[in-house]
């Protein structure tokens, strides 16, 4: 396009140039040739001027120390501060993030996205704002972006009052009867271990037994029933619906349930555990790999989005979109996390981000600045040197004609 508008401009000038000689040795068609002479001339003023005018923002023309021009250069230090003031004001304050979150269905707008990522990969607008994403992302400093984030974090699980939060997850799942695989699961997992610890079962049965036992070979008949009882029991739990022992279970269940969600001294050993889990060494060193491994997935992903998002992750994307899309009491969780969440951050964290964003904006050189913002534009700023070579024609010709009339 830069080419192509620099043609268009090129041949204004070769035309007017042609089209006075035309008039020098054909007198006569000045009438005509007038028209056509006042168009490239003034095409060739519009042209250059918005060339000049485009050349000006990103870099000085020819070279030449012209003022006021290289501005986004020039400017970029203020152009860094500018953005951070527009982030802050706009998105960075707990007003304005909870004012713009309300009513917002995010996690549907998150599962349609996630449920077909690759609708708008045409858009140039979304693969220039993935690559300057991806740009910022590896410009950041990782120890300070990933602390900040690791501390946000902590300071959000600290908040979670998570006993009741696991006792009404816990009794939807009993409600739901959605606990029942997991207790097949579980009831089959003990199963195997029993299978796989038999020789150590039947030795603690044998040296328990008395000598009168071992004597007669009752103890391995003990050991036999003791063993064909546990499996007959686990088996006929699992296929058997109405089984009293299932059903006390889901009543275990349901109690504990219950204290999760009302009784004092159970939600208070819950939040110790979550504490002790929070301040544990290991739990620090968990989130420091997650974050660096959520990092660099990111930086792939928007890097190569078909590569990242294909084969069974890319299904179970979707999926995960799909369940997003049509649940609505999964909706409404994830929206009042979010907004929880986001609010927070922008209480806690907004100025920091907003220092960050600006300081790393100004650690780039002037040319990248410069290529990143031309880039983003793209072929619309030649456009306004094609608009201006057309529109500065059709003027110039419009002024001819209106000179001739009067």
């Amino acid at each position: 396009m830069r080419l192509f508008a620099t043609g268009l401009l090129l041949l204004m000038a070769l035309s007017f140039m042609a089209l006075r000689r035309l008039a020098v040795l054909y007198p006569t068609w000045d009438p005509m040739l007038g028209y056509a002479i006042a168009f490239t001339e003034a095409a060739m003023v519009g042209g250059l001027a918005d060339w000049f005018a485009v050349t000006a923002l990103f870099r000085r023309p020819l070279g030449l120390p012209i003022p006021h021009t290289a501005i986004i250069p020039v400017n970029k230090d203020r152009i860094a501060d500018s953005m951070a003031t527009f982030l802050r004001d706009n998105f960075l304050t707990p007003q304005v993030v909870a004012r713009r979150l309300h009513g917002f269905n995010l996690a549907a707008s998150a599962g349609a996205f996630l449920a077909d990522p690759r609708r708008d990969e045409q858009s140039r607008l979304r693969a220039g704002a993935a690559g300057l994403f991806a740009d910022i992302l590896e410009s950041l400093d990782p120890d300070q972006m990933g602390g900040m984030i690791k501390a946000g974090l902590r300071k959000q699980l600290s908040r979670i009052d998570l006993a009741p939060l696991l006792g009404q997850i816990l009794a939807n799942a009993i409600a739901d009867k959605r606990h029942l695989p997991v207790l097949a699961s579980v009831l089959r997992k003990i199963g195997e271990a029993i299978e796989a610890n038999e020789p150590m079962i039947r030795d603690m049965i044998h040296q328990r037994a008395n000598a009168i036992m071992r004597w007669t070979g009752l103890d391995e008949r003990l050991a036999n029933g003791v063993l064909d009882g546990a499996y007959r029991l686990l088996a006929e739990v699992i296929v058997q619906p109405d089984h009293p022992l299932r059903a006390r279970i889901d009543e275990a269940l349901t109690r504990l349930a219950d204290d999760l969600r009302h009784d004092p001294a159970v939600r208070a050993k819950v939040e110790r555990i979550k504490s002790e889990l929070i301040e544990n060494p290991a739990m620090a060193a968990w989130l420091d790999a997650m974050w660096e491994r959520a990092r660099e997935a990111l930086l792939r992903a928007v890097r190569n989005p078909d590569k990242a998002l294909s084969g069974s992750l890319g299904d179970s994307i979707s999926q995960l979109g799909l369940a997003l899309g049509e649940d609505r009491r999964l909706q409404a969780l994830v929206n009042r996390f979010a907004r929880r969440t986001l609010v927070g951050v922008a209480s806690r964290y907004g100025s920091e981000i907003v220092r960050l964003v600006s300081e790393t904006v100004k650690r780039w050189d002037a040319k990248t600045v410069s290529d990143r913002i031309e880039g983003a534009v793209g072929r619309d700023l030649q456009f306004i040197r094609i608009n201006g070579t057309l529109v500065g024609g059709l003027v110039g010709m419009a002024i001819h004609t209106v000179e001739r009339w009067l």
